[in-house]
């Protein structure tokens, strides 16, 4: 009697590039350019204040990539990352806070609390980015976010956020960009707007991810939130107690015609169907 040999498949060749990746990783490198935030960011406390910045609050840190960065870039650096989702914080500890030495993760704290009441203490600088203050859908909400922004600050401190728009901002599309994350492996980012209400600005906003294989993640990432405009940004500020607020639009590479990744402040933009924009509130 015969007997087939029954080969025995490798479980990881039968996983696809989707069963494997990683969200944070992908995120990570299709979304930030932490190193040009971090560089924006101490470049413009140079140009307002005449004494280095030392303690950094990054609010809604998910990775705490950002975080990291800063304290990577001075011995004196401090930081405090604060976040919500308690799972991305342990995620952010075991792979960013992990790669820096001893020291550097001394000078570095990640707290599970919500923004509107977290309390680190006074901070030299706030940061709010990936445009993630939209999610509070109200004025009042939002207000009291800033309000907490403010008092969280030294008297002379910054809260730098950003901000997108422009006439595609409200639409509903998909745009793709093709990226590699750190270990060089490619993937294609996809954003997709899939509704906004008019009425109340509210819109939900995905991200999906492909693969070379073939295989695909859909609504990896998943927001619902309120497109908020630059005038009623500032004016919720200004109501929370800062004395300026200053919008640095990014310049024009002529040649090329888009943009030269320099921000400076402004009071005119150009009407482009989609920009983003860094908001510096001082208090």
């Amino acid at each position: 009697m015969f007997r087939k040999n029954i080969k025995q498949s490798d479980p990881e060749s039968t996983r696809t590039l989707s069963d494997q990746a990683d969200l944070h990783l992908l995120y990570e490198a299709a979304v930030q350019d932490v190193e040009s935030e971090i560089d924006f960011v101490e470049q413009t406390w140079s140009e307002l204040r005449q004494r280095p910045a030392v303690f950094l609050r990054e609010d809604f840190c998910g990775t705490a990539n950002t975080a990291c960065e800063w304290v990577v870039r001075d011995d004196n650096h401090l930081a405090v990352g604060v976040d919500l989702d308690g799972d991305v914080l342990d995620w952010g500890r075991h792979h960013r806070l992990a790669q820096l030495d001893g020291e550097q993760q001394e000078r570095i704290e990640l707290l599970n609390e919500n923004v509107l009441h977290t309390r680190p203490g006074p901070a030299d600088i706030i940061l709010a980015m990936n445009f993630s203050y939209y999610l509070f859908m109200t004025r009042d909400a939002l207000r009291e976010y800033f309000i907490n922004a403010h008092d969280g600050l030294v008297s002379d401190g910054i809260f730098f956020l950003d901000a997108y728009g422009g006439y595609e901002a409200p639409m509903e599309l998909t745009e793709k960009r093709e990226c590699q994350d750190e270990n060089g492996d490619d993937f294609t980012y996809i954003w997709e707007q899939a509704s906004f209400n008019p009425i109340d600005s509210c819109m939900n906003c995905q991200i999906h991810f492909e693969f070379p294989d073939g295989s695909r993640l859909d609504r990896a990432f998943d927001y619902v939130w309120r497109l908020w405009t630059l005038p009623e940004i500032r004016e919720l500020l200004y109501e929370a107690g800062f004395s300026q607020v200053d919008i640095y639009w990014e310049g024009t590479d002529v040649e090329k015609n888009e943009g030269n990744g320099i921000y400076t402040p402004s009071e005119i933009g150009d009407a482009d169907p989609g920009w983003v924009c860094y908001i510096v509130a001082q208090v």
